[in-house]
């Protein structure tokens, strides 16, 4: 895989005749299908080339078990009262009536709002077998989201929610300081199409970056595209939802210009419906690299065409050759000469290595090891730059490293220094002679490396540097510790905290993961963790659990499948390890985590709602007997098994969220204060997900006189999973976040 950042996308064609490929589908170029996250980019969260973004709501206030001032128990939410109705579901339909309207119920405390919640049916007919198993599904009717009665629904939660963050103390206080600090200039890295440069730029508070141009490197800039003209709001979405199976994908070639419906069709895979199939076309242009996937796991076939070949131009169904005709490993172009392709490959190397295969003489026995897997790190991209360097970005311990190699024998020939943290942008193609490289780590925002490879003594310089007024990176540090997890597995994390701090167990604390399909969680730069730290008191944590490709294919194997209760147990040892090394306690704990990682998070509440004070899961995969059923879910199976599967199914009823929820028998533990977070336009995870898990437990935990910590949803509208999030929605929902944090943890704003 070439790396993404910005010279993957947004430039404009050059020359007179303009080709494009379009995929009939979700699959982009080259690139696996869509995971349920990757994990969240952008403003307070991972980044990564190929990731998606998504940003963070806040929970409610809890009600406090007895009052200040007159001792009593606060009333106990009422049992839903038995009526007459009739449901969507597999067995019957019909219409539903709307959800009981908020009841008000008496204020007992005058610094706390009693809690109650919606009264929503529950459809106990609604029973699918698996396997010989009965498993109820009695809020199926909610997996409509245009239904009358999931609007109503989702109005009722939110009407319940919205008072709740919005009368936190310190929000105001988290918003302004948020506001001040993320006015700071954001750039990509320049990249280069023809003569002319291009950059990503947001001045600060900018809803969407602008896609500017320049004729050289010192020229003046030009605005190209601004698409924060396309709506006051920086939002513009499609109306409608989609909750059908992405299936049967097909390839067609565009020439920019005509009309769609001109479109040739390319390629289609009839007799295999979760194909997805994207193209790409070879650096001389002669060859057309069709890369094939079926799931998440990183693994594709790779069929070819020469376009020679084609004597009458493209017509219709190219000739295809079949390099590779199985899911045995995954490849990725580099470049090549001639019929020599290179390519990154795990085939017998689970941490990557660089291989040349031979069109001509294509037998496995033939492949040349350009440059050899790394005994430990992970190699995580390759590009190839100025006809003849190869350029290598590996993993080592969560660390990227930077090298610069020979394209002809694969000799290491620099490496490029680089601080502890993350590259984030590279742009650079064959025809180039210089690279731009993006750096961030926890403290540092971003600083853009250029190297001119015509020099000879290929040092690069600092092109753009990026600080943050009114935080001072010497007051902070960053630490890296390797935690056993319950099989006694080293995990690594990540803490960062102001210097000088006593471990005494006070402290608030923040732990972030993911876990899954094959993604590293590296560090980077987040303006609002940071103020959870400076005026907060807080601690950030990131642990890099297995099923991430923190160390390769074996680290991502040991989280998936039969083995992903080891992403559970790696996530709440991390919690574990914060509370004995006197880095927190659970009251002060919040643990947080989005799509994948929102079933992460969900799952360690059910398993030890003991060990959490907070718990915010951002657009989970909840139902995780019926995931497949909906848009792209059939590609994550690679990650989690499919229920059709017994075997699969005694794997995934054993933690999927929905169906493990259960009220503690101590009568001293309750589950943490949870907020679920979704939104109207998710078409990866859809809404659903959510929707149903938190009914359940409204309905089984929240109805309980001992659950006196919230139990909500927040359905953002005009979102989808993330991606492209304007700005000043970024700044709401995290002074939402952090401002109920602070008051569910009893945290005092540090001026």
């Amino acid at each position: 895989m070439r790396p993404g950042g910005a010279g993957a996308a947004g430039a404009p064609a050059e020359g007179a005749v303009r080709r494009a490929w379009r995929t009939l589908g979700t699959a982009r170029s080259l690139l696996p299908p869509p995971p349920p996250l990757g994990p969240p980019a952008g403003e307070g969260l991972q980044a990564s080339p190929t990731a998606a973004s998504c940003f963070l709501h806040v929970l409610p206030p809890r009600r406090q078990s007895v009052c200040a001032s007159c001792g009593r128990e606060p009333p106990a939410p009422p049992l839903p009262a038995p009526q007459p109705r009739l449901a969507v579901s597999p067995a019957r339909s019909g219409p539903l009536p709307k959800p009981a309207p908020l009841h008000a119920a008496p204020c007992l405390f005058p610094a706390m709002l009693s809690l109650q919640y919606p009264d929503v049916y529950r459809d106990e007919t609604a029973v699918q077998d698996y396997h010989g198993h009965k498993i109820c599904d009695p809020y199926a009717w909610l997996e409509d989201p245009d239904s009358e009665q999931t609007k109503a629904f989702v109005e009722a939660q939110n009407k319940i929610t919205v008072p709740f963050l919005e009368q936190c103390p310190i929000r105001g206080l988290y918003k302004e300081r948020m506001t001040e600090l993320y006015d700071y200039p954001k750039y990509s890295c320049h990249f280069k199409k023809g003569k002319r440069y291009f950059y990503f730029y947001n001045t600060g508070l900018q809803n969407q970056r602008v896609l500017y141009v320049q004729d050289s490197l010192e020229g003046d800039a030009r605005v190209f595209l601004d698409p924060n003209i396309l709506s006051d709001d920086g939002t513009v979405a499609l109306r409608g939802t989609e909750t059908s199976t992405n299936l049967y994908q097909k390839l067609y070639y565009h020439v920019l210009g005509t009309d769609q419906s001109e479109d040739i069709l390319c390629a289609e895979f009839p007799d295999e419906p979760k194909w997805m199939g994207g193209a790409e076309l070879s650096d001389d242009g002669r060859y057309v690299l069709l890369s094939i996937r079926e799931g998440c796991d990183p693994v594709n076939r790779l069929w070819y065409c020469d376009l020679q070949q084609e004597s009458n131009g493209i017509t219709g169904i190219l000739k295809w050759v079949k390099l590779i005709d199985n899911f045995e490993g995954e490849y990725d172009y580099v470049t090549n000469e001639g019929t020599v392709f290179t390519f990154k490959t795990n085939r017998h190397s689970p941490n990557y290595r660089v291989i040349n295969i031979d069109f001509r003489d294509p037998e496995e026995s033939k492949w040349k090891v350009l440059v050899p897997e790394h005994e430990k790190d992970v190699l995580e991209w390759v590009a190839c730059v100025r006809s003849n360097f190869l350029v290598l970005c590996y993993l080592h311990d969560v660390k990227n490293i930077l090298q610069l190699h020979d394209l002809t024998t694969g000799a290491l020939l620099k490496t490029f220094p680089l601080e502890v943290g993350s590259i984030v942008g590279y742009s650079g193609q064959k025809k180039d002679t210089e690279i731009f490289y993006q750096f961030t780590s926890f403290l540092s925002p971003g600083i853009i490396y250029h190297c001119d490879l015509t020099k000879e003594e290929l040092e690069p310089r600092v092109f753009r540097e990026v600080t943050v007024k009114g935080i001072d990176a010497s007051d902070y540090q960053t630490v890296q510790i390797f935690y056993p997890s319950k099989d006694g597995t080293k995990i690594p994390m990540f803490i960062v905290h102001k210097k000088g701090i006593k471990l005494d167990g006070s402290h608030p604390a923040f732990l972030y993961g993911y876990g899954g399909f094959n993604i590293s969680i590296t560090p980077n730069y987040s303006v609002s963790r940071l103020i959870f730290v400076r005026h907060m008191g807080g601690i950030l944590a990131v642990a890099n659990i297995r099923g991430g490709g923190e160390y390769g294919e074996t680290w991502h194997k040991g989280g998936i499948l039969a083995n992903k209760q080891n992403c559970f147990d790696d996530f709440q040892c991390a919690a574990e390890y914060l509370i004995k090394e006197g880095y927190t306690s659970p009251k002060r704990l919040t643990i947080n985590g989005g799509s994948n990682g929102g079933l992460l998070v969900a799952a360690c509440a059910n398993q030890r709602p003991d060990l959490f004070g907070c718990v915010i899961a951002q657009v989970g995969v909840m139902d995780m007997l019926k995931f497949h059923k909906y848009t792209i879910g059939h590609a994550w199976t690679t990650d989690y098994g499919c229920s059709d599967s017994k075997q699969h199914f005694e794997w995934l009823v054993k933690y999927s969220p929905l169906h493990n929820v259960k009220l503690p028998e101590a009568d001293d533990i309750q589950y943490p204060s949870m907020l679920l977070l979704t939104a109207d336009h998710d078409d990866r995870v859809v809404p659903l997900h959510s929707l149903k898990f938190i009914a359940t437990l409204q309905y089984i935990v929240g109805r309980s006189r001992k659950q006196s910590n919230p139990l909500l949803i927040h359905v953002d509208t005009k979102a989808g999973h993330g991606a492209g999030k304007p700005t000043a929605k970024v700044i709401e929902e995290v002074s939402d976040m952090f401002a109920f944090i602070a008051r569910c943890l009893n945290i005092d704003w540090i001026p």
